[in-house]
């Protein structure tokens, strides 16, 4: 019986430490970035980062390749077409 209740302590040891080493972490980085999101001056700091971005985007001469936009606007063009389809 002994043998039973140390095999059994052993076992949920190791599922606690598999556990904490392996998904625990990735729920805890997940939780504090919420919780930063969540906040006033994280969502803050989150829009005055994007403003900077786009500010760096205007900047640029060129933001897409020549490729991406050939089909990029392929794309737009296909979904313009069946838009215009779906309102017959």
């Amino acid at each position: 019986m002994k043998q039973f209740i140390y095999k059994s302590i052993i076992a949920v040891l190791a599922v606690i430490l598999i556990y904490e080493f392996t998904i625990g972490k990735q729920i805890k980085q997940l939780s504090k970035q919420t919780n930063y999101l969540l906040t006033k001056e994280g969502r803050k700091e989150g829009v005055s980062k994007l403003r900077g971005e786009i500010e760096k985007a205007t900047k640029k001469e060129r933001y897409l390749s020549k490729d991406d936009a050939k089909l990029l606007n392929n794309f737009i063009k296909k979904i313009k077409k069946e838009l215009r389809e779906s309102e017959n």
